[in-house]
């Protein structure tokens, strides 16, 4: 984590404000310098002690998770299924909430927050559909936090018994440190990047309940160890689920869709 995670964004707010800008400011160097492969414990900001900056971490999760509690009591009392569906960029998350959208919008009442740095053009797409999507703009923040979420849903006014997709920010470090309340952190790993990325990002794909190996229908025009890949998921989650699809042409679609219905109706059932 980049100082938990401190990519330059002022969400948090607290009586630390000072120290964390200043430790925010300088992991968002650190950050693109790196490309997000870095370590918070062998990280350091100028003017901070290492234990100094442990503390604050520890602070900004600390009330990240209390937001998200508020956020996950809301959503029980309302059987409403969060899931946040995280990723790389270009993993296909919109193309996969778009037609999942479009295949299930006559049946159950959903809705998208959208998480991006800049840009509206996801929100955008998924408003096409004919579903409500609240954009949240991180600017140069690398993931939404419990906190944002909560505003968003006070917006939204989300129906009972209702579908609710959280697109994160395209980013397999950060995200995996801030709960939003979810029930679920959906992971999507396309088959065009590395069969190793589980192995790589291990975090990430610790905490998530399910793996969806997107883009299934490219396989035959690539290099890429399916197996490998899955094995590499189990290794690092034993307890994850993995489910293989192509969201272009609908191959594995229907296993996606069941999976989606069946945790709805678990979520009704275990707040009757």
């Amino acid at each position: 984590m980049c100082g938990v995670c401190g990519c330059g964004e002022s969400q948090i707010h607290s009586h630390h404000d000072d120290e964390l800008e200043h430790v925010h400011d300088h992991h968002h160097t650190h950050h693109h310098e790196h490309h997000h492969d870095h370590q918070a414990e062998h990280s350091h900001a100028p003017g901070l002690s290492q234990s100094r900056m442990v503390q604050i971490e520890q602070d900004i999760l600390a009330k990240n998770n209390q937001y998200a509690g508020e956020n996950r009591r809301y959503f029980g009392e309302h059987s409403i299924l969060a899931l946040n569906l995280v990723s790389s960029p270009g993993s296909g998350k919109t193309t996969l909430l778009t037609e999942t959208i479009s295949r299930l919008k006559n049946e159950i009442e959903m809705a998208v927050i959208e998480g991006d740095q800049q840009t509206a053009r996801d929100a955008e797409r998924i408003r096409a559909t004919g579903v409500q999507a609240l954009q949240i703009n991180t600017g140069k923040g690398c993931h939404l936090d419990a906190h944002r979420v909560g505003h968003g849903l006070e917006s939204l006014q989300l129906k009972d018994h209702s579908l609710l997709f959280i697109e994160n920010v395209g980013n397999l470090v950060c995200p995996a440190a801030f709960d939003l309340g979810e029930a679920h952190k959906v992971v999507i790993l396309s088959v065009t990047e590395g069969e190793d990325k589980p192995i790589k990002y291990p975090d990430m794909f610790h905490a998530a309940d399910l793996m969806i190996l997107n883009k299934i229908d490219l396989l035959p025009h690539l290099d890429f160890d399916s197996r490998q890949c899955i094995q590499y998921a189990k290794q690092v989650n034993p307890r994850i689920k993995v489910l293989s699809l192509s969201a272009k042409t609908g191959e594995g679609m229907d296993n996606w869709l069941r999976w989606l219905k069946a945790e709805l109706e678990l979520q009704l059932i275990e707040y009757v």
